[in-house]
């Protein structure tokens, strides 16, 4: 199975069309959200094309291709609206022999990690940079970067996976960086 990781839409319809596209193109078989899907923080500026009723008219019909995981600016108003499940603070998924961890990143994340095993991955975005890095005892911490505001002069992005490699896109597809697993 091929996922498509996304996170901090942030509200941006113009972002959120794009994302879809690039779901669109890459062929995957659900698209993962990471959090942060309608609003803004007020610690975020406002992205571009701010238009949460869009993104909610955009995503509501692809609601048996998403997952989601809940993230610090989503609320229980926000899943009022939205036609899928998008306040689990944590989703756990099977990689092979070993658990992906996806969460968004404010609660759990390398500095203060949940519970895993050996070799486990921790998935989360809230820090709008992309990363792939080891920690702890053999595990791994990748973060698909932002859709719509990302920070530290990395691309709008999102992530791949197929089970065999992560792989880490800008919005126009164009890949930058492979991690096989």
């Amino acid at each position: 199975m091929k996922l498509m990781i996304a996170s901090d839409i942030h509200g941006s319809a113009y972002y959120c069309h794009r994302l879809l596209e690039a779901f669109a193109r890459e062929g995957a078989d659900r698209l993962l959200l990471l959090g942060d899907i309608l609003y803004h923080g007020p610690r975020n500026d406002l992205p571009r094309d701010y238009a949460p009723k869009e993104v909610i008219a955009m995503l509501n019909p692809l609601k048996d291709k998403l997952f989601c995981v809940r993230g610090n600016c989503d609320t229980e108003v926000d899943q009022m609206v939205l036609e899928f499940p998008i306040l689990a603070d944590c989703a756990v998924l099977p990689l092979e022999s070993r658990l992906i961890y996806a969460t968004h990143g404010h609660r759990f994340n390398a500095a203060c990690p949940p519970p895993l095993s050996r070799g486990d991955i921790l998935l989360h975005g809230h820090t709008h940079i992309p990363a792939w890095e080891p920690f702890g005892e053999g595990n791994l911490c990748l973060n698909p970067g932002s859709v719509s505001i990302p920070k530290e002069n990395s691309p709008h992005s999102y992530m791949t996976l197929d089970g065999t490699a992560a792989v880490w896109h800008s919005l126009d597809g164009a890949a930058y960086h492979t991690l096989a697993l």
